[in-house]
């Protein structure tokens, strides 16, 4: 539980957050719908006529749990890596390390800020995704869940690549390498039934593919991997990184010259 002076820390950073990117919501908010967007009318619409159906579904409502999975994750990891780094590259980030607010109540804030533009753009692309297709969320638990849990995961990665960055063109470094990747491979446009079985194997070695069949398990009702150990994955994920984010604070790595 909070106290009333760390609650007020709290809601001070994640309001200040939130300000920050519906102020410019023309650059944070719409571009990446209207990328996910283009991928419903190209992939889904277009190409999905020729593929049919993938996994017993129409490729359109295959393809839709992983692309709101990749609106969530992209945006919640941008969100902080480039919120915190602004922080630390303008110095105004020492008058908040130096002030009596515990390292938890400001990792806090800057994830639950991360989580709310990943899951603001996720509604939008959800909204648009019931335009195009008959959606139906099969189990509404599994899908918040999972949403939330990664959401949460990449905030927190996002919050580490920021700490270690030393400038603006390190925090693209790992998005561009790394994240987009994993989540092209991690199964958001094609089952991995009928990948050979070599690939299978490497494909269980990706988190996102986890992430992406367990969203999907909760909006159809199928899944590519075990929902229990998929969910168990996340929550190691998040004790494992946020452990980390408080260590490296406390450490100051990245914050002391």
């Amino acid at each position: 539980m909070f106290s009333n002076h760390k609650f007020i820390a709290f809601e001070t950073i994640v309001v200040r957050e939130i300000r920050r990117f519906t102020r410019i919501w023309l650059q944070t908010i719409v571009p990446p719908a209207i990328t996910i967007g283009l991928y419903f009318v190209i992939f889904g619409n277009l190409v999905g006529r020729r593929i049919g159906e993938m996994g017993g579904y129409q490729y359109m409502d295959f393809i839709i749990p992983g692309l709101i999975m990749m609106a969530v994750i992209q945006n919640s990891y941008s969100n902080v890596v480039s919120s915190f780094f602004s922080h630390k590259f303008q110095k105004s980030i020492e008058e908040v390390l130096v002030s009596p607010v515990p390292n938890y109540v400001i990792l806090s804030g800057f994830i639950v800020g991360g989580m709310a533009r990943g899951l603001a753009v996720g509604a939008i692309v959800t909204v648009m995704a019931i335009i195009f297709s008959d959606m139906e969320i099969q189990y509404p638990l599994i899908t918040i869940s999972v949403v939330l849990m990664t959401s949460i995961v990449f905030s927190l990665a996002g919050f580490i690549n920021a700490l270690f960055a030393n400038s603006f063109d390190d925090i693209s470094i790992i998005p561009t390498f790394v994240l987009t990747p994993l989540i092209y491979l991690g199964g958001v446009f094609y089952s991995s039934q009928l990948l050979p079985q070599f690939w299978q194997v490497v494909s269980k070695m990706n988190p996102i593919f986890y992430m992406v069949n367990t969203f999907r398990y909760g909006i159809l009702g199928t899944s590519d991997v075990d929902i229990t150990w998929a969910f168990m994955m996340l929550g190691v994920f998040i004790v494992i990184l946020y452990s980390s984010c408080i260590f490296l604070l406390r450490k100051g790595t990245g914050l002391r010259s």
